[in-house]
């Protein structure tokens, strides 16, 4: 049973752990408990048979905690990503909620944030956590990029058609008073069909903290589709993913957002 504890996301156990330092779980462990615990709705039954069967070795309390902590060390492995999923919830599936994690990120940088997304609908209430937190603290510097696509049969000019953007973007989407810098891709705009879009959907936060999903920032995408994404704190991978951005940037593969 004590498999089970593997199984559990990494930020679940570090919210077991906690729990277990203040004797909020404590023995006798029973599945409600558990599950209230982790504010989770299912799987409890599994975790406190793995607390019983620990405290049957003499481990239980802050020693269980510690024991938790280090699970990915005394395995011999790196610590295993968070799977990050929309969908409609579902018992016993222990998974970080796509939103959430948006929102956690975007929400509590404290150096920079890069971004990029395909599609976002209502930019008002898909940036309003991002806007909020950038106005809170003027050092965090935010880079995204979004994708500006043609409707089909518009024949503007390209530089219109992202004029027409920018416009909008600024004066709707974007509701705080910090601005982020803003990266599109050419491409898309080409009159003869998109040589290619900018389709990636990531976030890599504090140059550590990446999640890279198949979630676009729109209501569908982060409520009631099925998406996937993954969360690491890794700060090889996010050096790895903030040096592209810059390259594309530097090599003019993407272009600057007018301002107003």
């Amino acid at each position: 049973m004590i498999e089970s504890l593997f199984a559990l996301p990494s930020y679940l156990r570090e919210r077991l752990a906690a729990k277990l330092d203040v004797e909020f779980v404590r023995p006798p462990y029973s599945p409600a408990s558990v599950e209230s615990a982790l504010e989770i709705r299912a799987g409890g039954r599994e975790i406190a048979a793995a607390l019983s069967e620990l405290e049957g070795l003499g481990i239980s309390g802050r020693a269980a905690a510690a024991w938790i902590r280090t699970l990915d060390r005394a395995a011999g492995r790196t610590p295993r990503p968070d799977l990050v999923w929309s969908y409609p919830e579902v018992p016993g599936l222990h998974a970080r909620d796509t939103r959430r994690v948006y929102e956690e990120l975007l929400g509590a940088a404290e150096r920079s944030i890069w971004a990029s997304t395909y599609a976002f609908f209502d930019g008002h209430k898909a940036f309003e956590v991002l806007a909020r937190r950038m106005d809170a603290r003027p050092d965090l510097r935010v880079t995204l990029f979004l994708n500006i696509q043609r409707r089909k049969g518009d024949t503007t000019a390209a530089d219109a058609v992202v004029r027409k953007f920018a416009d909008h973007f600024w004066t709707t989407d974007w509701p705080g008073s910090s601005r982020p810098s803003v990266y599109y891709d050419p491409r898309s705009l080409a009159l003869d069909g998109p040589a290619g879009v900018l389709h990636a959907k990531a976030v890599v936060a504090d140059d550590e903290s990446v999640f890279i999903t198949s979630a676009n920032l729109t209501e569908a995408a982060l409520d009631k589709n099925i998406e996937l994404g993954l969360l690491l704190r890794d700060r090889h991978l996010a050096a790895g993913l903030v040096m592209h951005f810059r390259v594309l940037i530097e090599r003019k593969i993407v272009h600057p957002l007018p301002g107003e």
